[in-house]
């Protein structure tokens, strides 16, 4: 059985969100995508293995050069997890503007 990073650690780095970013708007190499950032390229590279390993980009080699480009049904399977607390938040603090405009009208 193989074992897979999770893909909410993997989310949680700044520099990997950056990355995910710059690849969902184009297929990009390793080199591409390095010289975006102030960090060494090995650095670079290891993050992007660890969004490989959590499906979050796919590679495809294409003569001598890997392009690395988002796996939009495992956004997908994220953003589905995120949903229910998205809608949970956003009930939240429109009750919190209701209670703060009636506050606001009494004054």
């Amino acid at each position: 059985m193989e074992i897979r990073r999770d893909v909410f650690q993997a989310i949680a780095d700044p520099t990997r969100r950056a990355i995910i970013t710059l690849v969902a708007l184009q297929a990009m190499t390793p080199g591409a995508i390095a010289e975006n950032f102030d960090s060494s390229r090995q650095t670079i590279s290891k993050h992007i293995q660890i969004l490989t390993e959590c499906e979050l980009l796919e590679q495809k080699q294409t003569g001598r050069e890997i392009h690395y480009h988002i796996n939009a049904k495992k956004m997908k399977e994220v953003s589905d997890f995120i949903e229910p607390f998205r809608k949970m938040w956003d009930d939240r603090f429109n009750k919190l503007e209701t209670v703060m405009k009636k506050y606001k009208s009494k004054k």
